[in-house]
């Protein structure tokens, strides 16, 4: 039913509207694309499903526009027994968007002010600009639960992304746009209001989060 149910808005958005951002960029090619922010989230919040849901939901999106043979993994951490970083789980990079343009060649270089993450270059998977500050409606706070340099905010992450309630998580702002955190704050930027879909919404996102092939 999901698999379903994220086939039948991709195909609405590629029909016309997008769902978060405007047309393809040009030289969109998908195949070649090993990271992205997801187009949509899956809808209740912070509750993603665990990291495992939240990486179903990036190999989901992923496999709709022909990227599905790659593994994909959410820009996630977890925190508490068990739990792990963001950035030791997302590979080793290099890492191109849907046009081809290098966004990191490393993981060093992903979380330092070298990193070409930009409202231009955090492209959707399906090669769209994504709604940053100014646009209608405000898209881009991602969902991290993370630190500048990759690492877990303890207690901030939305009870391991199975929470929908008053928790709350990290947000990056992928157009790097509305603080002053600094060149990393793609991934870090402030936390939300919540965990629940109407509360990220209120606080300038919508459920995203960026996702990273690790091969």
């Amino acid at each position: 039913m999901k698999a379903r149910l994220i086939a039948t808005l991709l195909a609405t958005s590629t029909a016309g509207l997008l769902i978060s951002g405007s047309a393809p960029a040009q030289n969109y090619a998908p195949a070649g694309m090993t990271f992205f922010v997801t187009s949509i989230g899956p809808g209740d919040g912070g509750n993603l499903g665990g990291l495992e849901g939240a990486d179903a939901h990036c190999q989901s999106l992923a496999a709709a526009v022909g990227a599905g043979s790659r593994t994909w993994r959410a820009y996630l951490s977890t925190d508490g027994a068990g739990g792990v970083n963001a950035r030791d789980r997302i590979g080793q990079g290099p890492w191109v968007n849907a046009t081809g343009v290098t966004i990191a060649t490393n993981l060093d270089e992903l979380h330092g002010a070298a990193n070409a993450i930009n409202k231009d270059t955090a492209l959707n998977e399906l090669g769209a600009i994504v709604n940053g500050r100014g646009d209608s409606p405000n898209m881009h706070d991602m969902l991290t639960g993370t630190n500048q340099d990759g690492t877990a905010v303890a207690g901030m992450t939305c009870a391991n992304w199975t929470a929908n309630g008053t928790e709350m998580t990290i947000v990056g702002h992928h157009d790097l746009v509305g603080n002053t955190q600094g060149a990393n704050f793609w991934n870090y930027s402030h936390p939300t209001r919540g965990c629940g879909q109407q509360a990220l919404v209120g606080t300038g996102g919508a459920g995203l989060f960026y996702c990273f092939a690790i091969d």
